[in-house]
C-alpha cells in the first residue's frame, strides 16, 4: 500500500523561508509541494524532477495530462538525502538547490485486501474511503453474485445493497462494518481539458467485494 520513491527535484527556496536552517526550510517546502498531491510522469515541463526507483523510471513529473507513467499520492516526505547548489540567479532573491529526497507514497498493488469504509452507495455500486483518500470504486458487478439493491430507509446513502446469500439470508451493506475489498486495477485519468459535472479524481482505485472473506467485516 504504501512504499519509499527516491526523488531528485530542483528547489527554488523562496526568501521568507531563509531564516530557517536549511534543511528545515527544504522540507517545509517540499510539503507544501508534494503532499496530499497525485503527480504524474510526463513530458518535459519547466520542472524537473527525477524518480528513481528499482525499475529504473525516468520521467519528469507535473500536472498536465500527457501521462505516460505514474506514480501515486505522496502522503509524507520522510527523509532528505542530499542537498546540493544553493544558486541565487539574476533578478530573483530565491536560492536554489538539488535536493534528493525520499517520499512515502501510497499506491496499492492489484491483488491488495484493503479494509476501508462505506462512503457513497448508488445503483452504479459502492464508493469507499481510507479517510486520506476517497476515490475508491466498487462497481456493481464486483459486488458479491445475487446483491440487489432498494432504497435506503435510512436515507443515509442513495440506496443499500443486499447479498441474497440463500433464501432467506440476506447480508446489508449498510456502513455500519468496514468492508474488505480486493484492488482490481489502479489507475490515473488522464486530465479533462473540459470543466467536469463530478470532481476530478486523478488516481482511481477499482475493488472488488466478490470473493470468500471480502464486503462488511460482520459478514464473517
Amino acid at each position: 500500500m504504501f512504499y519509499l520513491s527516491l526523488i531528485e527535484h530542483k528547489l527554488r527556496l523562496p526568501p521568507y523561508l531563509l531564516s530557517l536552517p536549511l534543511e528545515k526550510a527544504i522540507k517545509k517546502e517540499l510539503d507544501n509541494i508534494f503532499l496530499d498531491k497525485v503527480r504524474y510522469w510526463s513530458t518535459p515541463s519547466p520542472l524537473f524532477y527525477r524518480f528513481l526507483s528499482s525499475h529504473k523510471h525516468k520521467g519528469v513529473l507535473c500536472f498536465v495530462s500527457q501521462v505516460i507513467a505514474n506514480l501515486g499520492l505522496c502522503v509524507s516526505v520522510y527523509d532528505i538525502r542530499s542537498i546540493d547548489g544553493g544558486f541565487i540567479f539574476p533578478g530573483d532573491g530565491a536560492s536554489t538547490y538539488t535536493v534528493e529526497f525520499r517520499m512515502v507514497v501510497f499506491r496499492p498493488f492489484v491483488g491488495e485486501v484493503i479494509a476501508a469504509k462505506l462512503k457513497e452507495s448508488d445503483e452504479d455500486g459502492l464508493r469507499l474511503s481510507l479517510g486520506f483518500f476517497d476515490d475508491i470504486f466498487i462497481p456493481s458487478h464486483l459486488l458479491p453474485h445475487q446483491s440487489h439493491s432498494v432504497p435506503d430507509p435510512e436515507k443515509r446513502y442513495k440506496v443499500r445493497w443486499i447479498w441474497e446469500f440463500d433464501a432467506g439470508q440476506q447480508y446489508f451493506i449498510d456502513g455500519l462494518d468496514e468492508i474488505k475489498f480486493q484492488v482490481r486495477t489502479v489507475s490515473f485519468p488522464p486530465i479533462p481539458l473540459e470543466q467536469q459535472e463530478k470532481p476530478f479524481a486523478p488516481m482511481v482505485i477499482t475493488g472488488t467485494i466478490d470473493a470468500d472473506g471480502l464486503g462488511p467485516v460482520s459478514w464473517w
